[in-house]
């Protein structure tokens, strides 16, 4: 075994987290934990893997669940189509008779790209395959003094080569890929972090080069690639005899599959501004909300594709996180 590769794995015996899908080797619970925390904090993300596994705690129960229960039970973590991928690929492994237990096959379901494939595959399958996220990417950038951008190409061939020389041999029998896959993740996560590393107690400071040549606040190297853009909606709940109007929104744009009050761009004279500009920031734009409240007596007709449903039914519905924010500003 390389002396990286020991160094980390010693380090993770001591240091690492005692996460609960570390515990098991069943791949729909790896996979799942795996899934819920792209783009999601572990303390967040805990709390929703124990939720699925409660409700669905094997992946035939949820292959066995509708779209929207999976949606209304994914609310609040956002990148929704982490949800709807989901969901599809537990239904292609139902099908299949089971998981793959290979890389290649675990990377033809959906939603799983090069990364998960290869911690699902070494987790809970001992696949000699390494695993490549971003807490990978700060380690080796600023160990091996890399400056090849991480976002391009040629950055991630080489960040793959290079995690893939260093998994320990004879990995396939022993389990090693598998702890050093977690004790590399790890301490990128806790130790080796984007900002204040904890340097001076680091037991690879004696070969990182970043530390050497003072860059390590230079690497990873990211180049900027995607313009925000903004994005203004105008919304009205309306009230009207203990029901209120929502439909599913389509298709081809931000939160497919979940639901939302009425958007408008025309406000009627009776409703009550109860938010002006409610940021909600999405990974390439930030959106400015305004959410209005109409009491009415009478229905108004809908526009295609909304439906009346009673009011006291709506946690029922799938929303996203903005709308949840607006809902809680409603008079009773």
């Amino acid at each position: 075994m390389n002396d990286f590769a020991l160094t980390l794995i010693e380090w993770f015996r001591a240091n690492g987290r005692d996460l609960p899908w570390r515990q098991t080797r069943d791949p729909y619970a790896i996979w799942l934990s795996e899934i819920i925390l792209q783009q999601t904090q572990v303390r967040q993300g805990w709390e929703y893997w124990e939720r699925f596994m409660r409700r669905w705690p094997t992946v035939a129960d949820l292959a066995a669940a509708t779209e929207d229960e999976v949606l209304r039970e994914w609310q609040g973590l956002g990148y929704y189509s982490r949800a709807r991928n989901l969901h599809a690929a537990a239904r292609q492994i139902v099908a299949r008779g089971g998981f793959p237990t290979t890389v290649e096959g675990l990377r033809a379901l959906k939603g799983i790209g090069d990364y998960t494939a290869a911690a699902v595959g070494s987790f809970a399958f001992g696949l000699p395959a390494a695993v490549v996220d971003g807490n990978v990417y700060r380690v080796l950038s600023r160990h091996y003094g890399i400056a090849t951008p991480i976002n391009t190409t040629e950055g991630k061939k080489e960040f793959s080569a290079l995690a893939q020389s260093l998994l320990p041999e004879g990995s396939l029998c022993s389990g090693a890929a598998a702890a050093y896959n977690q004790a590399i993740m790890d301490f990128g996560a806790t130790w080796c972090t984007p900002s204040a590393p904890r340097c001076p107690q680091c037991p690879l400071a004696v070969t990182c080069t970043a530390l050497r040549e003072g860059r390590v606040g230079q690497l990873p190297v990211k180049l900027k690639t995607t313009k925000v853009k903004e994005r203004h909606l105008i919304y009205i709940y309306m009230r009207c005899n203990g029901y209120t109007a929502i439909r599913r929104r389509p298709a081809g744009d931000i939160w497919q599959g979940l639901y939302e009050p009425l958007l408008t761009s025309d406000v009627p004279s009776g409703a009550i501004l109860l938010r002006r500009n409610q940021k909600h920031v999405l990974t390439h734009r930030v959106i400015y909300a305004d959410f209005y409240f109409w009491e009415t007596v009478e229905r108004p007709p809908l526009p295609d594709g909304y439906i009346w449903i009673p009011e006291h039914d709506i946690d029922q519905y799938g929303v996203p996180r903005l709308i949840e924010i607006l809902l809680e500003q409603l008079p009773q």
